[in-house]
């Protein structure tokens, strides 16, 4: 069986990528023109604390939520933006225009 931290880092593998793979916003509006960089990064960012809900609610199903300081937010972020850069390597850098 598998734990649930292994589907949530499976969900924000999911999450951090899924900006730069799918044209639309959020997978629900389409857009005119291509996605720039800034929708990327607000996508990243909506998505961050999407999976950070579903983080909160999964440790309140365990035990009482802990109260968490500054640095486990910067943490979390970073590991976010390291899990986007499969993504990021392939519309950016890899993929022909």
């Amino acid at each position: 069986m598998i734990s649930g931290t292994v589907i949530l880092l499976l969900l924000a593998l999911a999450a951090a990528n899924l900006p730069f793979i799918a044209d639309r916003l959020l997978l629900l509006v389409p857009l005119k023109n291509r996605k720039n960089l800034a929708w990327h990064l607000l996508e990243l960012l909506v998505l961050y604390f999407l999976v950070g809900g579903a983080s909160m609610l999964l440790e309140q199903q365990i035990a009482p939520r802990h109260s968490q300081n500054w640095e486990f937010y910067a943490v979390t972020v970073c590991l976010f933006l390291v899990l986007a850069f499969p993504g990021f390597t392939y519309r950016y850098l890899w993929r022909k225009r």
